[in-house]
């Protein structure tokens, strides 16, 4: 990180990001969405909800879908102006793929 790695930043923070996702609770649409104001919780912490623990492997396929998304949109980059987009993705793949296999989970 430190050599200022673009495509490594760019895929570890999108990465990042598509576990934050993942741990998300989907809003449940049974529940009403809106009520009086009398009757909203009140106090610190009502509003938050809980997320949810992801498992090793989980996390491993969420990774995995990542670098499989930039392989496949490299894969479609096929016009030569789209070169370099595509080589970025690629690394950016590659960078993904190499943390699975340092980690063993590969």
């Amino acid at each position: 990180m430190r050599a200022r790695d673009k495509a490594a930043v760019s895929a570890l923070r999108s990465t990042l990001a598509a576990l934050d996702n993942a741990e998300a609770v989907p809003v449940d649409e049974a529940q009403p969405r809106g009520s009086a104001l009398e009757q909203s919780p009140v106090g610190v912490g009502v509003t938050e909800a809980a997320r949810r623990e992801l498992t090793e492997h989980r996390v491993v396929d969420v990774v995995r879908a990542e670098a499989a998304e930039r392989l496949e949109a490299a894969a479609q980059l096929t016009a030569p102006a789209h070169a370099d987009r595509a080589a970025r993705l690629r690394a950016e793949a590659d960078v993904l793929l190499r943390l699975l296999d340092e980690s063993g989970t590969a």
